[in-house]
């Protein structure tokens, strides 16, 4: 591939860019391991696809905020460099399919023209930071919760205490109790909170999250101060950064660190971690994030309604009054998530002038525009009418949640964009009421790992396959009871039975019909089925998961015309750890070289923790060199100590337990980063030297 460059404004950005192509040139060239290339990669939010030979391009939208400008150049570059569609994800960003990985550096830095990145949108990082798509015009909120979503996005966002963790990490901030933004299932949550009149701060739900074994978060305090917000979340990276499974991913993420050692031991360490914190208080620019400008006074006497019905239904479940007297917001439901690029640009045309620059994805793959005037709603409607995105019932039984499944990701077991239509259909056509029942959410999910965010719904699937007659057959396994309380209160719902794929529109229809038969008045989803019982509903749908009965149309899944066969790649929704000592011995140099940039350029926090790296990359390799491989940072710290410098291989002045953890027991002061940087630097010139005279 030829060598690329580009010319923007922020040379930090500039050399990342640079950085991706040097590292895919070296790739091709078989200079970089394929495993290592792909941690590299991820978290540069390029990530492999189902289809050989292509990328998902994932760009990161800090709590889903986008322009008009900014989507018209994501709509450019996903038919210059993709395949023309947007997808919107649940975690309120935009991905695009089939991109060449040769010419994603130049992809990137074509989204940084309008400020739009791709730096840790995958990978072992901090993900997207999201937030209730309606803060700031939530009329339920304390106050608005973006310019803390913000503030955090920043403050990470390359940070090097969050680069090469075990796993990756997610933050959520909810606009108000009612907790949109689902605190419980993330690694860090935060519900705002006011206390004495004005003094803002958040409730904060930690260790949650779904995939194959969903945890529901701990509340670990009921309000931090906004100022103690960035230092906290920075303890907490840190603590899950030295602590955190490194080698089997499956066990990887922050809940099972913290039911290994336990939630008490765990915060005990994020108390002591504050020592080290970058900062003590961090004050939040609450006018980082201003509210965008209202559109002007709309004259709508030239405006007709071709289905006044539709459009009734759709003011009465797609549009809500802000907390700002006199405007709207709207809520478009996407269907899918997917919004082809030449409907996002006639989109974009339609409704200039009608509601504010500035729309929000939500995570249920929609999107939310704001401002809007009364007199403005029914030429919005028009708008969004022509291109196809004015369907009622938004976040509704009619609007179903699903991940891409085995349309392009490499886990997806069998399929679920198409499930999720047929799904839809069989709401608007048969059970038409439930476009207003906000009560009961239907999420898809290919796989088990709950991207299609199953594990919390009230009506999930995930797919799955099953045996019959020595053939496999497309499944799903239905799960019941999921959903949101409130305030940081959720539930995770029960695997209730598996069934083949086909049969999906029938488990649907028992429940809707069960319910509406057997609910009594005013009685929510989660009560009813607590009522009920999870084993109430295993008979009432055992008979589906009969496989004695199955017909041929059964052996072929949803959108597919050729027979099912299970067909798994290799996951990346979060980097292969490399343990070749070669390669670490590598990485520590390149660590090194970071903290003495760092140090050159008076960043005393960041030196001391590329230091910190320096040293723990250096043990690593030396102990992968004796057939030693520990799967946490503390791990490698103690095993060095067991195998080197108890035995009297290796000389130092102090224990290695005690070289190392001096970054929590100081200041990041410039005294302390000077020392500490020069102990990592000697180690690593040391350990080399040893390794060497080990080998001879």
């Amino acid at each position: 591939m030829q060598s690329f460059r580009t010319e923007l404004e922020n040379p930090v950005v500039e050399k990342d860019i640079i950085d991706l192509e040097k590292k895919i040139r070296a790739f091709r060239e078989g200079k970089i391991h394929d495993e290592k290339f792909r941690s590299l990669r991820l978290a540069r939010g390029v990530y492999g696809q189902r289809q050989p030979g292509v990328q998902m391009v994932r760009i990161k939208l800090p709590f889903g905020k986008v322009t008009f400008k900014q989507l018209l150049r994501i709509a450019d570059i996903a038919d210059e460099y993709g395949s023309g569609n947007l997808h919107l994800t649940t975690r309120q960003d935009i991905q695009i399919h089939y991109v060449s990985l040769d010419r994603t550096p130049e992809l990137w830095a074509q989204l940084e023209q309008d400020d739009i990145t791709l730096r840790e949108a995958c990978g072992n990082t901090v993900r997207n930071v999201t937030s209730s798509p309606a803060s700031g015009i939530d009329p339920q909120e304390p106050f608005d919760v973006s310019p803390y979503a913000h503030a955090t996005f920043e403050y990470f966002l390359r940070n090097p205490i969050c680069q090469e963790m075990g796993r990756k990490f997610k933050i959520s901030f909810s606009s108000s109790e009612a907790d949109t933004a689902f605190s419980y299932i993330h690694d860090l949550g935060f519900i705002p909170k006011l206390r004495n009149g004005d003094e803002r701060g958040f409730k904060v739900l930690l260790a949650g999250g779904l995939g194959a074994q969903p945890a529901l978060a701990h509340a670990v305090k009921e309000f931090l101060p906004e100022d103690e917000l960035i230092p906290y979340i920075e303890s907490v990276i840190r603590v899950f950064d030295r602590y955190g499974e490194r080698n089997n991913r499956n066990k990887a993420r922050l809940k099972f660190l913290v039911q290994k050692i336990g939630l008490d031991e765990f915060l005990n360490l994020v108390e002591q971690e504050t020592t080290a914190t970058k900062v003590k208080s961090y004050t939040i620019n609450r006018d980082a994030v201003k509210q965008p400008a209202a559109p002007e006074a709309f004259n709508a006497s030239n405006t007709n309604i071709d289905n006044p019905l539709k459009y009734e239904q759709w003011l009465a479940t797609n549009v809500f009054e802000q907390k700002q007297t006199g405007f709207y917001g709207v809520y478009v439901k996407v269907p899918v998530g997917d919004i082809h690029t030449p409907e996002a640009r006639q989109l974009v045309k339609g409704l200039r002038g009608l509601v504010a620059d500035e729309i929000r994805i939500t995570q249920n793959q929609g999107l939310l525009l704001k401002y809007a005037r009364k007199e403005a709603l029914p030429a919005i409607y028009n708008a969004l009418a022509a291109v196809h995105l004015a369907e009622p019932g938004f976040d509704s039984v009619a609007d179903v949640t699903t991940c891409p499944g085995t349309d392009t990701c490499n886990l997806g077991i069998s399929n679920s964009m198409t499930l999720s239509k047929v799904l839809e259909d069989v709401i608007y056509n048969e059970y038409e009421d439930l476009i207003y029942n906000r009560d009961i959410k239907i999420k898809i999910s290919g796989c088990m790992n709950s991207c299609g965010q199953h594990g919390l719904a009230h009506i999930g699937f995930h797919g799955s396959s099953l045996k019959a007659d020595k053939r496999v057959l497309p499944s799903v396994q239905v799960l019941l009871g999921g959903g949101t309380v409130g305030n940081g209160i959720g539930r995770a719902a029960d695997k209730v039975i598996k069934v083949p794929a086909k049969r999906a529109t029938h488990v649907l229809r028992s429940v809707l019909n069960d319910y509406q038969a057997n609910t009594v008045e005013q009685e929510t989803f989660h009560s009813y089925y607590d009522r009920q019982g999870k084993d109430y509903f295993y008979q009432l749908l055992k008979p589906l998961a009969d496989l004695t009965n199955l017909t041929e149309d059964e052996f072929v899944d949803w959108g597919h015309e050729e027979t099912f066969a299970t067909a798994i790649g290799v996951g990346e929704c979060a980097g292969v750890m490399i343990d070749l000592v070669a390669t670490l011995l590598f990485e520590a140099e390149e660590k090194a070289g970071w903290a003495k940039e760092a140090y050159n350029e008076s960043r005393w926090a960041d030196a001391i923790y590329h230091s910190y790296n320096t040293l723990i990359s250096t043990a690593k390799a030396l102990l992968l060199d004796k057939g030693v491989n520990s799967s946490t940072q503390i791990g490698v710290i103690k095993e060095f100590d067991n195998h080197f410098v108890s035995t009297g291989l290796v000389a130092l002045p102090v224990s290695f337990n005690d070289l190392v953890l001096q970054i929590n027991q100081n200041e990041p002061s410039e005294a302390f980063a000077t020392a500490y940087l020069q102990s990592a630097e000697e180690f690593l010139t040391e350990m080399k030297a040893a390794r060497e005279a080990l080998k001879a």
